[in-house]
């Protein structure tokens, strides 16, 4: 399957399926067939505006026909496609579509809203798409395109931008290749295929967004976009849309259960509950179990940078089965049976907790940026790893290192947190995971995260939680009894929800920000 691209994935279901239904959002249900005509005439008009088939192309749209037309566009040509989210600010939106390089700008009615943020400039051009006008195009109005010769699996398919320490967004090109493993791996294991209709809940900047478009559509299935108001109420999706396959941050279940908005005995036909993005805690895959208790709940993991997921844990049918972890969160797998990894301590030797490094057929390349590879990769002689130091170049030996602090329980890796979750407290090196695993342990707290943030004698911890509201002093003598005095947050915070970031997860800057005292003026 390595030798597919993105488009052929999608080509594929074409020619078998063609009057499958392959897409559904809002108003519009478009077969295979008429999503193809559709993508090749949006293909045939970028071509003739642009001038030529462009290298690179941006698509300032989400979960609109026009944003799933113009990625398939894209790919047809041959372009790289860098998604932008209207909900971002214009001005990142507009650093990012510098640092892609890109050509065209794709936009639909959202997106057309930060226009004029884009400067118009020779050989850069942009265009605006309806829905409305967008459905004509399946309908042939436009004649079709012929797909850029030449293209390859060894070609970009992708590339997206993720947070940089320095704030400057780092790029994250992905090639086809890294792909066809992932789709044909997750094709199989979650028996997609006609019939089967897909969830689509992660906006386009947010990598597992393709699996929602490419597994479903490299099998031939559905997929079934909602609408940001949909989510908000899941159960109700999920039954009045027939959905069978469900993939999401673990958030939203916290977020529609604080809503009131799981309620249990409706769903029947789901067969997949599969989550991503940040721990999955127990608590909330037992709430799961209530809404879908005929379907498989699986917890898988990965950054971007090995191709959305690496990594997959299935719970047992019976909860009685399920496995116990020091910090009442769903292990996240064994890695993939075909890549490669290391659990490397803090010298850099194997353990059996340490930093996650993984390296395969999905591993990326390094950074749209080369300066970004440096320490981000380690080579390994077989006893110790060597940091990658951004000279002699990248080969398909180095590991990535995800920067993520996993642990070997009982046969199976458990994820404890960022490594940059570790600070220092009165000289004591606390793992702040450890600490939201204790408060969660609480039967009055739902969600729990702890941050960071200067105080009057140092670093502080803060903790935050949500669920019934605790008195702080009661709450602060449990938690002694149950971590070392050091641990213990200076202050503990009820909130009625977590802050999250457009992505749908904890917005853990938001809360340090929310806490940190301002700076006297001077």
């Amino acid at each position: 399957m390595t030798d597919h691209t993105l488009y052929d994935w999608f080509a594929r279901s074409v020619e078998r399926y063609p009057d499958a239904p392959a897409l559904e959002v809002r108003d519009h249900r478009l077969t295979y067939r008429e999503l193809h005509a559709c993508a090749a005439a949006l293909a045939a008009r970028i071509l003739r505006e642009h001038g030529r088939a462009p290298e690179r192309v941006a698509l300032l749209a989400s979960r609109s026909l026009t944003a799933f037309a113009g990625y398939l566009a894209a790919l047809r040509l041959g372009a790289v496609v860098t998604p932008l989210n209207p909900g971002y600010p214009a001005r990142r939106n507009q650093g990012v579509y510098e640092l892609a390089g890109a050509e065209v700008l794709l936009t639909d009615e959202a997106g057309a809203a930060q226009l004029p943020h884009f400067p118009e400039r020779p050989g850069h051009t942009r265009l605006t798409l309806t829905d409305a006008e967008a459905a004509t195009l399946a309908d042939g109005a436009e004649p079709p395109s012929q797909e850029r010769p030449g293209t390859t699996p060894d070609d970009l398919a992708y590339v997206l931008f993720t947070s940089g320490s320095t704030g400057r967004p780092k790029g994250v090109p992905i090639r086809h290749r890294n792909l066809s493993p992932y789709l044909a791996h997750n094709i199989e294991r979650y028996e997609v295929g006609p019939g089967c209709r897909v969830s689509h809940t992660f906006d386009l900047t947010f990598d597992p967004s393709v699996f929602d478009l490419f597994v479903t559509w490299g099998a031939g299935a559905t997929l079934v976009a909602a609408q940001r108001s949909e989510l908000l109420k899941p159960v109700d999706h999920l039954v009045e849309r027939g959905i069978t396959h469900w993939f999401s941050v673990p958030s939203l279940v916290s977020v529609a259960a604080g809503l009131g908005n799981l309620p249990s005995g409706l769903v029947t036909g789901l067969r997949y509950g599969i989550f991503i993005g940040e721990q999955l805690t127990y608590r909330q895959a037992e709430v799961w179990r209530a809404v879908a208790p005929d379907a498989v709940i699986e917890n898988v993991y990965g950054p971007t940078e090995l191709t959305v997921a690496c990594t997959e844990f299935r719970l047992p049918a019976d909860p009685a089965q399920w496995p116990v972890t020091s910090n009442a969160t769903v292990p996240i797998g064994p890695v993939y049976p075909f890549l490669d990894q290391l659990v490397l301590d803090e010298e850099g030797r194997p353990a059996a907790e340490g930093e996650l490094c993984v390296r395969g057929s999905q591993r990326f390349d390094g950074y749209l940026d080369p300066a970004d590879d440096q320490r981000r990769f380690v080579s390994f002689d077989g006893t110790t790893a060597e940091p990658y130091d951004g000279k002699g170049g990248l080969t398909t030996e180095h590991y990535y290192r995800t920067g993520d602090r996993v642990r070997y329980e009982n046969g199976v890796l458990v994820h404890l947190g960022r490594l940059d979750n570790q600070v220092k407290v009165r000289g004591y090196r606390i793992e702040l995971g450890e600490v939201e695993a204790a408060m969660r342990h609480h039967p009055a707290m739902r969600e729990a995260v702890v941050v960071a943030v200067p105080g009057a004698d140092g670093t502080e911890l803060v903790g935050c939680y949500t669920g019934e509201e605790l008195t702080p002093s009661a709450a602060l003598l449990w938690l002694r009894k149950h971590i070392p005095v050091h641990m213990v947050p200076r202050r503990l915070v009820h909130l009625d929800e977590l802050p999250l970031n457009p992505n749908g997860k904890i917005d853990r800057p938001a809360l340090r920000q929310r806490f940190t005292d301002p700076v006297p003026a001077a």
